[in-house]
């Protein structure tokens, strides 16, 4: 009846069905998006996950790069004292003005700190380890959890899109990225012990929301280092897509040795190997978010 109702279908549309996605759901064909007529006021999207090495910093790298080669003014904010972004932007972070300089007040304008990277579009706010002392200095500030907030809007009506690289724990810090934010972006890799961890940050976004910022919401769960070929990732991309529903992009980022390559290069995927299945995802991704109404 199923191979009936679907051969009935194929011959109204003219088209032949497409194929599920890994996630499960029949595959989204996401149209280019249309340049804009203006810009700003940006929409700021926090990546967060207290789990180390799931993607994050890559994907604000790719994703910042995707949505500035469609004609979006970009901000990534590396907010994470190791300085991964920067480094993987090409962007030197030591003896120039930088987030943790602005947090302090040291610096006043937060456009002094802003860095334009090799790609149009995309500009960088810079971070090093001076950033690890961030909490301990803010702890005694009036409004300690807003201090981002108050940083980025100073620029954020020159951007579409600011995108905060979050460090790997649920401190101080991520606190502030999440109070500045609109939406939290969550990437995931398709591992059981990363999974375990998304329940607490869900349970910290929405301690944030109620409590500091009632407008902050779930953009969606984005699926990393996914390797179709392994019965553990498949298992852990359905175990979330259940738990998660619709909140879980239907794009999936593969797992494969050109992210650490591209980063060595201090270049986003997209321009590193523009031709790979890799760039393609983030680009995806990025007319996903767009088609979501997550970005302009």
């Amino acid at each position: 009846m199923t191979a009936k109702r679907n051969e009935t279908a194929e011959q109204l549309t003219g088209f032949e069905l497409a194929p599920n996605g890994p996630t499960g759901r029949p595959r989204t064909v996401f149209a280019v998006p249309a340049p804009l007529k203006g810009h700003g006021p940006a929409r700021i999207i926090s990546l967060c996950n207290q789990k180390g090495g799931v993607g994050k910093t890559t994907t604000a790298i790719s994703l910042g790069a995707s949505l500035a080669d469609y004609g979006r003014r970009v901000l990534a904010v590396d907010f994470d004292p190791q300085g991964a972004l920067s480094a993987g932007l090409g962007i030197a972070s030591h003896d120039v003005p930088n987030i943790y300089d602005l947090m302090l007040g040291t610096v006043k304008d937060a456009h002094q700190a802003i860095q334009q990277t090799a790609t149009p579009n995309l500009d960088v706010i810079p971070a090093n380890i001076d950033l690890s002392a961030a909490e301990v200095h803010l702890v005694n500030e009036v409004a300690r959890e807003q201090i981002l907030a108050r940083v980025l809007r100073q620029v954020k009506d020159d951007y579409d899109v600011i995108l905060i690289d979050c460090q790997p724990s649920l401190g101080l810090l991520t606190v502030n990225a999440l109070t500045a934010a609109h939406g939290v972006l969550i990437p995931l890799e398709c591992e059981f012990f990363a999974l375990r961890g998304v329940a607490l940050l869900v349970e910290t976004i929405d301690k944030v929301k109620d409590r500091l910022n009632p407008a902050l919401e779930l953009d969606g769960i984005l699926a990393t280092m996914y390797d179709s070929r392994t019965l553990h990732s498949r298992e852990v991309l359905e175990r979330v897509v259940e738990t998660f529903g619709d909140k879980v992009f239907e794009t999936v980022i593969g797992r494969t040795v050109k992210f650490p390559d591209a980063s060595v290069a201090g270049a986003p995927i997209t321009q590193f190997a523009p031709d790979h299945q890799a760039a393609e995802a983030y680009r995806q991704l990025a007319r996903e978010l767009i088609t979501r109404g997550a970005i302009a």
